[in-house]
């Protein structure tokens, strides 16, 4: 079976999502009316763009690197299957989600999703990488959970 992802290729899609949820949180912030949403998505922004300063370093290092698998052409097939469910690796769909984003609440609930879904491809994408490149993308992972519980908490905020 023929490999469906490299390693840079992977990455490269770590880097399109933070750049699409830098894109997302950057209009959110400025389309909020909620002064403590604005706070949270603004701060969201500055996060995301130090993940693609991260990936962009990973991506030096893993440009020829293969995953150790037994069966590597499943695994690529899982990031595959991942990164075509995942719409934050398509260019620019951080701006257009959020420009139909009509409430803070479902801008939340959008940032939630968004967090998860990193959480879930990240986890993924530690396999095509090496092993020291695994603390750092566990330091993102690290980061993508707070920045779900910032969400959360603000949910339970606008909510109340």
């Amino acid at each position: 079976m023929e490999k469906i992802f490299r390693a840079s290729e992977i990455v490269e899609l770590g880097i399109q999502i933070e750049k699409n949820g830098r894109d997302l949180y950057d209009m959110l912030a400025n389309k909020s009316k909620n002064k403590k949403a604005e706070e949270v998505f603004k701060y969201l922004e500055g996060e995301e763009t130090k993940h693609i300063a991260a990936f962009k370093k990973i991506l030096e290092s893993v440009e020829s690197y293969e995953p150790q698998s037994a069966y590597p052409e499943e695994y690529f097939a899982y990031m595959k299957a991942l990164a075509s469910e995942y719409i934050f690796t398509k260019e620019g769909k951080g701006k257009a989600i959020a420009q139909r984003t009509k409430t803070d609440k479902k801008a939340v609930d959008l940032g939630i999703g968004f967090e998860k879904d990193s959480i879930i491809f990240y986890e993924g994408m530690k396999r095509s990488v090496l092993k020291d490149e695994e603390k750092v993308l566990d330091e993102l992972i690290r980061q993508e959970e707070d920045h779900l519980r910032r969400l959360i908490d603000l949910k339970h905020d606008i909510v109340s």
